[in-house]
C-alpha cells in the first residue's frame, strides 16, 4: 500500500501512515484518522495517506469525504486499488456511471489483474449490465482458475439469466473449489430441475441433506424431484420431512404430488391444510379449484379458482390495466360494451370464445381482445363487434371487462350446462380449403392429422408430449397421415427423417387460419392435448386426444368423451402413465373405422 513515492516523504510519515494501517485493522477508526491525519500534516500529498482517509471514510459511512479523499490520491498517483476505492465510494452515493469508469480505469491500468476484473464485474451486475458483468467474471477466472469467488458469480448470473447450462459449468468449477458449500449444490440442482435432469438434480439435493440434514428446503425441492421422475412415495416422504422441518410450502407440493398420484380426495384435503396454514397461499387456492374443476365439482371450482387469480402475480400482471369496473355476471349488459381480454393459453381462448355469442345475446356489444396469433381466425367470431390483438396499444371506449376464462363463472356454468356446439368457429374461407385440398392431392384414404407434443415451456410437457417415435405407431394403419406439428424437437427430427409416409406441410402453416382451412380438408385429427386440440373440435372436425393418467381440469375424470367438444373423443393413459398403450388402442379404433365418416360417427 506504500506510495511510491514514499521514500522521499518527510520524516516520520511512512511510520505514521504503517500505524494508522495497524489500527484500522483492528478495527480502531479514530486512532487510525488521528495518525493519517498527522502524516498529512508533515506531507499532504501522501497518496497512500489520502487512500487510507478514502477507505477509513467508506467505512463509517462518509461516501463523500471519501470521494474527496480518493480523488486527491489518484492525482498524485493514479494507482488501481485507489480507483478501485473510488468506485466503490461512488457507487454507494447512487452514481453507477462514474464508479463504472473508476473500475474500468482500474482494469485499464492492471489488466492482468483477476481482482481488478471482477470488481468490475461486480459493478456491471448492480448496474444490470449481467452480459457484460458475466464477461468480466469469467475473464477473472482465466487470470485466476482458482477464484470461487468469480465462478460463483459467473455461475448465478447465467442461472438468473436462464442459461443452465452454461451455468452449470462455472457450477461445477465452484464444487470443485469448495465441495461442502450447500449454496453451490442447491443452486446446481435449480439448474439441473430447470434443464429436466431430475435425478442428477437429486444427487445434489441429497449432498445438501448429507451437509445440512435440518434444511428444509432441500428436501421440499427433493419431493419435487422424485415426483418429476414419477417417484411419489417417495416424493410424499420427502415433502412430509419438509414440513416436519418448517417448510409450508411443502403441504401445497405434497398435494400436487398426491394429484399425480390420482389420490384426489387426500390432495384436495392437503390443500386445504395448505390454506389453513397460510390463507394467502394463492397458488394453493388456484390450485384446489381446478382440482374441484377435474373432478366435476364446477360450482365450486370456476368459484375458487375466479377468487385466486387475482392474487397470482403472473396473471394481474398479464392482464391489460383497465380502469372500467369488472363483470361479474350479476349486473346487466343489455346495450353495455363489454371487453372481453385473454387471460391464459392459445387453447384457453378458443375453448372460452364459445361464450362471446351468449353475451352478445344478452344485447352486450362485444370486444374480443386475443392474442396477435388468433386475431385473424377470431375477428370474425359470431357475436364479436370489434376485435383487436393485444398489441394495439389502446383499448377503444368500454363500459365492463371480463376475463375470456371468467365467463364460466358469469354464465354459472355446471357439467349439464356447458355450451357445447358442434361448430362455433367461422368456417374457413372455401379458397384457402380449395388450396389444401390441392396441396393434399387425391383423398382414397382417410386423413388423419396429427399431433404429438405441445409447449415444451408448459410445466405439464414431460406428461403431455410424445416423442415422435411413438406417435409413429400409427404410420402403419390405413389412412393418409398428415402433420400437423409446427416446430417439431430436436430430439424428434431423426425419427422424423426416416418417416417418408406422412405428408408434412407445415411450411405452410403461417398462422390459425391456415391450420384450420388445413384441419377442415381432413377426417380425423389425433393430437395430444395443445391449441390444435381446441381448434380441430371447434371446428367441428372429429378429434381424438392423447390424455396423461392426471390430466388438465377440462378434460375430467373417468370418461371417453368431453362435454365441450361433441366430436372429441379422450384417450387416457391408466396407471402405468405409458403412452405406447395408447397409441395401441388408437390404432386399433383407426382400423376399426374405414370408411371417413366413421370417425365422425364414432365422435358424434
Amino acid at each position: 500500500m506504500h506510495d511510491t513515492a514514499g521514500q522521499n516523504a518527510p520524516d516520520g510519515v511512512v511510520q505514521l501512515h504503517e500505524a494508522a494501517i495497524d489500527h484500522m485493522r483492528a478495527g480502531r477508526h479514530l486512532d487510525a484518522q488521528l495518525c493519517c491525519q498527522q502524516a498529512l500534516v508533515r506531507d499532504p500529498g501522501h497518496a497512500d495517506t489520502l487512500h487510507l482517509m478514502g477507505l477509513l471514510s467508506i467505512q463509517t459511512g462518509q461516501f463523500d469525504h471519501a470521494v474527496e479523499w480518493l480523488a486527491g490520491a489518484i492525482r498524485r498517483a493514479p494507482k488501481p486499488h485507489y480507483l478501485t476505492a473510488l468506485g466503490t465510494a461512488l457507487l454507494q452515493q447512487g452514481r453507477g456511471a462514474e464508479a463504472l469508469k473508476a473500475f474500468e480505469k482500474a482494469v485499464e491500468l492492471e489488466p492482468d489483474n483477476a481482482e481488478r476484473w471482477q470488481n468490475l464485474g461486480l459493478i456491471l451486475a448492480e448496474l444490470q449490465r449481467n452480459h457484460e458483468a458475466i464477461l468480466s467474471f469469467q475473464h477473472a477466472l482465466q487470470l485466476a482458475p482458482g477464484s470461487w469467488d468469480a465462478a460463483n458469480k459467473a455461475a448465478i448470473l447465467l442461472h438468473q439469466a436462464g442459461r443452465f447450462e452454461d451455468a452449470l459449468v462455472y457450477f461445477n468449477v465452484c464444487a470443485e473449489l469448495k465441495p461442502n458449500d450447500i449454496q453451490t449444490f442447491g443452486l446446481r440442482a435449480e439448474a439441473l430441475r430447470s434443464l429436466g435432469r431430475y435425478a442428477e438434480a437429486l444427487g445434489d439435493l441429497e449432498r445438501v441433506r448429507l451437509l445440512d440434514p435440518t434444511n428444509a428446503d432441500a428436501c421440499n425441492q427433493m419431493g419435487n424431484c422424485l415426483s418429476a421422475l414419477g417417484r411419489y412415495e417417495e416424493a410424499l416422504s420427502a415433502y412430509d420431512k419438509a414440513f416436519a422441518l418448517g417448510d409450508k410450502h411443502a403441504l401445497k407440493n405434497k398435494a400436487i404430488a398426491l394429484e399425480h398420484f390420482g389420490r384426489f380426495d387426500q390432495a384436495a384435503s392437503c390443500y386445504r391444510r395448505a390454506l389453513a396454514e397460510d390463507a394467502n397461499d394463492a397458488s394453493a387456492e388456484w390450485n384446489l379449484a381446478l382440482l374441484q374443476l377435474l373432478t366435476g365439482d364446477l360450482e365450486a371450482g370456476w368459484a375458487g379458482r375466479e377468487a385466486a387469480r387475482w392474487k397470482i402475480p403472473i396473471l394481474v400482471e398479464g392482464y391489460p390495466k383497465l380502469s372500467r369496473p369488472l363483470w361479474r355476471g350479476t349486473e346487466p349488459i343489455d346495450g353495455k360494451t363489454i371487453l372481453v381480454c385473454p387471460d391464459e393459453g392459445l387453447g384457453d381462448v378458443i375453448q372460452f370464445a364459445r361464450y362471446v355469442p351468449m353475451l352478445a345475446a344478452r344485447g352486450a356489444r362485444v370486444i374480443l381482445l386475443v392474442q396477435d396469433e388468433l386475431y385473424p381466425l377470431l375477428s370474425r367470431l359470431p357475436g364479436v363487434a370489434q376485435c383487436l390483438p393485444r398489441s394495439a396499444t389502446t383499448a377503444p371506449p368500454y363500459d365492463l371487462h371480463c376475463p375470456l376464462t371468467s365467463l364460466p363463472l358469469a354464465f354459472k356454468t355446471r357439467l349439464d350446462t356447458i355450451p357445447a356446439a358442434t361448430s362455433y368457429l367461422p368456417a374457413p374461407a372455401p379458397d384457402r380449403v380449395t388450396t389444401w385440398e390441392q396441396r393434399l392431392g387425391s383423398h382414397d384414404r382417410p386423413r388423419v392429422g396429427l399431433v404429438w407434443s405441445g409447449n415444451p415451456r408448459h410445466p405439464r410437457d414431460r406428461a403431455r408430449s410424445i416423442p415422435f417415435r411413438t406417435m409413429a405407431g400409427l404410420l402403419d394403419a390405413d389412412a393418409t397421415f398428415v402433420s400437423l406439428q409446427k416446430d417439431p424437437r430436436a430430439e424428434d427430427r431423426p425419427a422424423l427423417l426416416e418417416r417418408t409416409d406422412m405428408i408434412d406441410l407445415t411450411a405452410h402453416l403461417t398462422d390459425f387460419v391456415e391450420t384450420a382451412a388445413l384441419v377442415s380438408c381432413l377426417d380425423l385429427v389425433v393430437t395430444v392435448d395443445t391449441s390444435v386440440a381446441h381448434l380441430s373440435a371447434a371446428l367441428g372436425c372429429p378429434t381424438w386426444v392423447l390424455l396423461p393418467y392426471v390430466p388438465d381440469y377440462r378434460w375430467l375424470l373417468d370418461r371417453a368423451d368431453s362435454p365441450w367438444y361433441p366430436t372429441m373423443r379422450l384417450f387416457r393413459q391408466d396407471e402405468r402413465r405409458d403412452y405406447t398403450p395408447v397409441i395401441e388402442r388408437v390404432h386399433a379404433e383407426l382400423d376399426a373405422a374405414r370408411g371417413r365418416e366413421s370417425f365422425r360417427n364414432k365422435g358424434s
